[in-house]
């Protein structure tokens, strides 16, 4: 089992936590994280792009000269695509471009994705967090001590107003629960940055 050293808000030592195997200790499997982070990515995008081709464009029809004798392309309508006010080639029309992956899949992505931040030595657990108030100064404190004042994803056990309030300011700062952490979320981060109690309730839901 993987061993990490825990931390307090200042950054000093604050005993050690052992990690379950089967969460944070597998070979990472690249496939299935690229397959969820294309499926997450997929999923954001609206798909609601549309424009008209040549049969939808309004007017047209009746022929714009005749054929032969001017000394001119040939041509008919003039809603063809190369004419202003023309149609499109190709045109792009709504459609859904979510990418559906298997369950067995997503998992195997998310714990391979926790497992290659704690070979990487990207994963810091603390070993409580807790705020008097809901004040920036205190998370941006807190960050710099334990190491983690760039991109950082934090996550707790449940809701905190006073947490979520002093981080809601922090640009870099992304803030998440065991149940809705993704592969995305956690790859992008520099710094995955977990309380003792989310690091367990991790551990129960994907074990």
């Amino acid at each position: 089992m993987p061993t990490i050293e825990m931390v307090n808000m200042q950054g000093k030592p604050a005993g050690s936590i052992e990690l379950n195997d089967s969460v944070f200790g597998v070979t990472p499997h690249v496939a299935s994280m690229h397959l969820v982070v294309r499926s997450i990515l997929a999923a954001k995008r609206q798909g609601t792009q549309s424009a008209l081709s040549r049969g939808e464009v309004k007017g047209g029809g009746r022929k714009i000269y005749r054929q032969k004798g001017t000394g001119r392309a040939r041509h008919h309508g003039n809603r063809a695509p190369q004419f202003r006010h023309g149609g499109v080639v190709f045109a792009p029309k709504p459609r859904d471009y979510v990418i559906n992956v298997p369950k067995k899949v997503r998992r195997l992505a998310l714990v391979s994705a926790l497992s290659a931040k704690t070979q990487a030595g990207d994963i810091i657990v603390l070993d409580s967090l807790k705020f008097e108030e809901g004040k920036t100064k205190l998370m941006a404190n807190m960050l710099k001590a334990v190491g983690a004042d760039k991109k950082v994803l934090l996550v707790t056990e449940g809701r905190d107003e006073n947490i979520s309030r002093a981080g809601s300011n922090i640009k870099a700062l992304q803030g998440a629960y065991p149940n809705t952490i993704n592969v995305y979320d956690i790859l992008r981060a520099d710094k995955v940055l977990l309380t003792k109690e989310a690091a367990q309730a991790i551990e129960e839901v994907y074990a």
